[in-house]
């Protein structure tokens, strides 16, 4: 009975958690570009109770008995599908449809990969213009390096085609190239990225190192749509329907402590 309490307990502590990444995927279903995420459970170690063997009178018991010792949470997975395409008024809305990832560069000097493209021409320290996330971080080209435009451009005027050219319009009007590609890069395990934010990841050894689709030949290529942002790949029908079934799992666990729990008390009463 001891062991039934802190099985049901392994069964309400994953349900919690099940339930808190539940509500964290609710809670972003209006950010762009984020991706929901997906509980995964394992078994506990079973405790043997009677191995295989024979019997008193020489009769063979093929089947051992074991029991359960409960569950745990085994890892967290996010779904990297492709969000909706929303339509948006900004000349600086980027969405990718397809496996890629913008990449930005931190404050502290690092890459981070993200699929928000809500972005912006902010000011460049020395001059110019600079296209940057929400957090002022410069967004890269295929090179790696931040994607600048000195002040004598219009950047409201600045087109990026399906592959990333960034152009700019001639005196006829006609979009000329400016020898830039906003960068896109793939990884061969994306669900090993590390999550810094709701929207942005870092590489890892799990992850592998980022393949610029630039570059490389294997790859299916991104394509970037101008003036849309890809929405939030979470469906809320699908959550709510997760959210009931763990809340259920919860219950029936507090039931089973509360079971054991009886049956202890019972069981003490009996020197009465």
């Amino acid at each position: 009975m001891v062991r039934s309490l802190w099985t049901a307990a392994t069964g309400m502590i994953a349900q919690q958690n099940n339930v808190d990444t539940i509500a964290n995927n609710l809670s972003n279903v209006n950010t762009m570009g984020y991706k929901t995420q997906q509980m995964e459970f394992k078994s506990l170690l079973y405790q043997t109770l009677q191995t295989r063997t024979t019997s008193a009178n020489g009769a063979y018991k093929p089947s051992s008995a074991q029991v359960g010792l409960g569950v745990r949470n085994a890892s967290i997975t996010t779904i990297y599908t492709n969000g909706p395409m929303l339509a948006n008024e900004s000349p600086t809305s980027f969405a990718i449809s397809g496996k890629g990832f913008f990449a930005v560069r931190g404050d502290d000097g690092d890459t981070y990969y993200t699929r928000n493209g809500n972005f912006q021409w902010a000011l460049a320290p020395g001059g110019g213009y600079v296209l940057a996330d929400s957090n002022g971080w410069p967004v890269l080209d295929t090179a790696g390096r931040p994607i600048m435009l000195n002040d004598t451009y219009d950047v409201t005027q600045v087109v990026v085609t399906a592959d990333g050219t960034v152009c700019y319009p001639d005196e006829n009007n006609n979009p000329q190239s400016l020898g830039i590609t906003v960068g896109m890069y793939q990884f061969s395990n994306p669900g090993g990225l590390d999550h810094k934010d709701s929207t942005l990841y870092a590489q890892t050894a799990a992850s592998g190192a980022p393949i610029n689709e630039a570059t490389s030949l294997t790859v299916e290529k991104s394509v970037i749509r101008q003036g849309y942002l890809e929405g939030s790949n979470v469906q809320v029908v699908d959550e709510m329907v997760n959210m009931i079934v763990a809340q259920r799992a919860y219950e029936m666990n507090s039931k089973a402590i509360t079971a054991s729990d009886e049956m202890l008390q019972q069981a003490n009463n009996l020197r009465r």
